[in-house]
């Protein structure tokens, strides 16, 4: 016997104003079924409980389904009464109270049952069939033995998984006064699953690393996942990142202060949980010194060495160690006279992503608290944490519309090969799967601002030049992004705004090729990073 589709009716009538209980059944495996969507009024949490004989509500133990509406949150529970302390208790191994769960993730406190203990949590829009089955099968045999007196621990059940929702990160974030343009945040995170490797620049000041930590804070459920990172001025070799053998004492090996190495170790132990390491201003030193290992390793999918395979081991410390899937590198950027500028060597790897700030947002920021407080956002979406990992590690998401995405890219090709920044296979597929991703996480997502995304981000920061060798490939390329090309250079030098030129495809890369084209015109050269 099956009970799925009766609890799929139990969570569809809980979304009403209807208490009736008559038309669900009574009895299911032997134990007697009790329902409550309130008393009088609609329950703020509502339930379902399997009771063995001599075990009631008010006083006895029974698993327990509930469904709290606030969180839209389905629990199965081992439940216990709250009227009357029970006589018979579960007896498990390392019980978790459901006030101490919602606590942890925090979900505030619970409307009620808050003394009961946590079995599983699902997503009420992603439950599967087999799985509440099988759970429920596990704790009413859990259940009849423990009423039984014969007391039997349950088994290890995994983590709860829910779905990957990018909006909820934004809803998390705008609870900790972060205030991130709700297509920017979704670009940034569309970046890291299609190409684990993101490069976050612009203003100073506007949020890049904040960005960076919100995001890992929120989907990691322990800090040891995270590892932010000041990169020294005087970085100019890989051991900030990953230590050395010490010479002098054979068998030993320094680990980094940085604590990059125990990331990645970590990493490779748990590959269904994402791992963070943040670079921040890691343009402060010549960042393919410090950090070739990690570009030659990312394409290649090889090893990086780090001691000789000598039959002492060097304190613990594997000789090589790959890459993780599950690693996620985020770097920030800052342009001045003290940074350096990446080579293409660098760029072609990542997706580089421009913080700006509006004269709007500014305003908007001005109007509202401006206190931080990112620990507010810890551990909210880590239930989302493996399907995050399996969405990044799925390679058979395909992007509709994939003849735009070529054809434009086919455009973008033959204008850029002019200026000698033309791209390579790499590029061309890290965008196509950019698009898969994009059309995945947000359907709505329009397929040409799909493509202006990608352009911006892994196109356009290559390009760099002086005046003669830039100019017309800039007004080429300008008046791809719009539909009348002959009001294009009017554009360019700011005699008409966007909004007068009619259609316009793509105008996040419009907007960046004029600021381009402004400081070719002003200084003679230009390059992404510093227009």
């Amino acid at each position: 016997m099956e009970y799925f589709d009766e609890l799929s009716r139990f969570l569809e009538q809980s979304q009403t104003d209807s208490l009736k209980t008559a038309h669900f059944a009574d009895h299911f495996n032997g134990l007697k079924v009790k329902l409550s969507f309130g008393k009088g009024n609609p329950a703020r949490v509502t339930w379902i409980a399997f009771l063995a004989e001599g075990q009631t509500i008010t006083n006895g133990i029974y698993p327990f389904y509930l469904y709290f509406k606030k969180q839209n949150l389905l629990m199965l529970s081992y439940g216990l009464s709250e009227t009357i302390p029970p006589n018979t208790n579960w007896k498990l191994a390392n019980p978790v109270k459901i006030s101490d769960y919602f606590k942890g993730h925090h979900l505030g406190k619970p409307a009620r049952y808050g003394a009961s203990l946590v079995y599983k949590v699902y997503d009420p829009a992603k439950m599967e069939s087999a799985e509440i089955e099988e759970d429920l099968a596990e704790i009413i045999g859990i259940y009849k033995q423990t009423v039984g007196e014969r007391p039997v621990l349950p088994k290890k059940k995994p983590n709860p998984k829910i779905e990957f929702d990018y909006k909820a990160f934004q809803k998390s974030i705008a609870g900790c006064n972060l205030h991130i343009n709700p297509n920017f945040t979704l670009r940034f995170i569309t970046s890291l699953l299609a190409k684990p490797f993101v490069i976050l620049t612009g203003l100073s000041g506007s949020g890049k690393t904040k960005l960076a930590q919100a995001f890992s804070k929120w989907i990691c459920e322990s800090e040891d996942q995270i590892c932010l990172v000041a990169v020294g001025a005087d970085w100019t070799n890989r051991e900030p990142l990953l230590g050395y053998p010490n010479a002098l004492d054979e068998g030993k090996y320094v680990k980094p202060d940085s604590g990059v190495l125990d990331l990645i170790l970590l990493a490779n132990k748990n590959p269904a949980k994402p791992y963070f390491p943040i670079l921040d201003e890691m343009n402060l030193s010549h960042v393919e010194r410090y950090f070739a290992d990690f570009l030659s390793a990312m394409e290649s999918g090889g090893d990086i060495r780090l001691h000789p395979e000598y039959t002492q081991k060097h304190d613990n410390i594997p000789s090589k160690i790959r890459l993780p899937k599950n690693l996620f590198i985020i770097g920030t950027v800052n342009i001045d006279e003290t940074t350096y500028m990446f080579s293409p060597k660098v760029l072609d790897r990542a997706n580089v992503i421009e913080f700006r700030v509006t004269r709007e947002e500014m305003a908007h920021f001005l109007s509202l608290d401006c206190t931080l407080n990112l620990d507010s956002v810890s551990a909210s979406g880590c239930l989302m944490a493996t399907s995050f990992v399996e969405l990044a590690l799925n390679k058979q998401i395909e992007t509709k519309d994939k003849g735009l995405v070529n054809h434009a890219l086919l455009d973008f090709f033959e204008q850029l090969q002019t200026a000698g920044a033309e791209f390579g296979y790499r590029s061309a597929a890290e965008i196509v799967r950019f698009a898969a991703i994009g059309n995945h996480m947000e359907p709505a997502w329009k397929v040409n601002e799909i493509v202006d995304a990608a352009i911006v981000q892994k196109l356009l920061p290559k390009v760099h030049g002086s005046r003669r060798r830039l100019e017309p490939v800039l007004k080429t390329l300008a008046a791809l992004c719009a539909a009348d090309i002959g009001e294009i250079e009017d554009f360019l030098n700011s005699k008409k705004g966007l909004a007068e030129l009619g259609v316009v495809h793509y105008p996040v890369t419009l907007e960046k090729l004029k600021r381009m084209y402004k400081s070719l015109i002003d200084n003679g050269f230009t390059s992404f990073a510093e227009a």
